[in-house]
């Protein structure tokens, strides 16, 4: 690629104008290459993992210095487990069925046509992110796997991890004798480079952004490009009355301290009254655990304030507060929540029903941990986010939901009358 390190338009408009074209290519490509380059990519990151830590190391150095907290570095973190586990989400998404060219639907009609809906790809996806580098590889397996053509844009913290894992991905294109440029990175820190990508309609056919309140709001205002949303994670888990003591002890620690820098972790505690000293064990358990814990109507680390609903800490902070009934839960959640993911503690059938039935976040969870709010543990081998819009993908979106669709008519010389 040519030297724009000053003139980011014609950069951009490069990676643009590779993109449509490996995109054509990619409509075409067989199941088999696709898997092929997959497995290669997992086999050349696990066999230069060691590189992929030595560039890691580069960024947690310089996370460290600009004084990113305890979390934000834990979502940049690459050991060698963590890569192990990308090379693991790289094969599981190898090993699923291809989506592309599945029939949806068929079906005949009085003049004779067969009808047929398909999915396809979409064509180009652009993905605009921030720290976790594990998102270049799960979006580049990802819209491969979906025969889509993608451009990454990591955020600078994990520029150099995500430079290296895209070097692997490359490598598996290469091997499999496709095209390079089916997976591009944007090459700079310049924040230019995403102004550019919204405006880019005639190379771009989707936006995915993935990261906090503030990424979001400007992909959202600045583009010119259809959207993916995958807002805050601002996740609640509400215990009834009917909870099992045991369970929601577990499950709610667990909610926000196995990774509290994720979008899943829950960030707000809701406890039916009739539960509260339930609730106050959990609260104990969770600043036990080195969890700040800001309360209504319990003993907390300090009392709640307005600010702290509808906030996402993505650190060892949570907001609790004791509501009256299952309903005045539902509505501090239809109030404060983004729309992600929330969860109910109940061993009551029926309150559950009612939960899920009252409100429209995009994962409803019952007697589990929201940390499960991952295409990964739905089955989907990876995810390249979780779209909390309405429209087209919803929830953690995969390979599957990386397509399109497109009718396929035919006749036998048939002519309208």
């Amino acid at each position: 690629m040519k030297d724009h390190a000053q003139n980011i338009p014609a950069l951009m408009a490069e990676i643009g104008a590779r993109a449509r074209a490996a995109a054509a290519e990619l409509a075409t490509a067989s199941p088999e290459r696709k898997h092929a380059a997959l497995i290669a990519a997992a086999e050349a990151l696990w066999s230069r993992r060691a590189e992929v830590q030595g560039a890691n190391a580069e960024d947690m150095a310089r996370g460290e210095q600009k004084g990113l907290s305890a979390a934000m570095l834990d979502r940049l973190r690459l050991d060698e487990g963590r890569i192990g586990s990308i090379v693991a989400a790289l094969r599981a998404v190898a090993g699923q069925r291809d989506p592309v060219g599945d029939v949806i639907a068929e079906w005949d009609v009085a003049s004779g046509l067969h009808i047929r809906r398909m999915r396809t790809p979409i064509g180009v996806v652009g993905v605009i992110y921030e720290s976790r580098p594990n998102v270049t590889a799960d979006a580049g397996a990802l819209c491969l796997k979906s025969g889509n053509a993608v451009i990454l844009r990591g955020g600078s913290e994990s520029f150099h991890s995500s430079a290296a894992l895209h070097a692997c991905l490359v490598e598996g294109l290469r091997a499999a004798g496709l095209p390079e440029a089916a997976i591009q990175r944007v090459p700079t820190r310049d924040r230019a480079a995403v102004a550019e990508m919204l405006r880019m309609s005639e190379c771009i056919d989707v936006i995915v952004p993935r990261g906090g309140k503030g990424l979001v709001g400007l992909v959202q205002r600045e583009a010119r490009v259809p959207v993916f949303a995958h807002l805050e994670g601002i996740c609640h888990v509400y215990v009834d009355a009917a909870a099992d003591p045991d369970t929601a002890r577990a499950v709610a620690l667990n909610a926000k301290t196995r990774r509290p820098g994720i979008c899943g972790a829950a960030e707000c505690l809701l406890v039916h009254r009739d539960a509260a000293a339930l609730g106050q064990a959990i609260v104990d358990d969770l600043m036990a655990a080195g969890v700040e814990v800001y309360a209504e109507g319990l003993q907390g680390t300090r009392p709640a304030t307005e600010e702290d609903w509808g906030k996402e800490f993505l650190d060892m902070r949570i907001a609790a507060k004791v509501v009256d009934s299952i309903d005045d839960g539902m509505a501090h959640i239809r109030h404060y929540g983004s729309g992600h993911t929330e969860a109910i503690l109940t061993e009551d059938d029926a309150a559950a029903a009612r939960f899920f039935a009252g409100l429209d976040s995009a994962i409803l969870m019952h007697n589990a941990s929201t940390q499960f709010a991952d295409g990964g543990e739905f089955g989907m081998g990876a995810e390249i986010g979780i779209a909390t819009g309405k429209l087209h993908a919803r929830g953690p979106v995969g390979a599957e939901q990386l397509t399109s669709f497109k009718y396929l008519v035919t006749g036998q010389g048939t002519t309208r009358p």
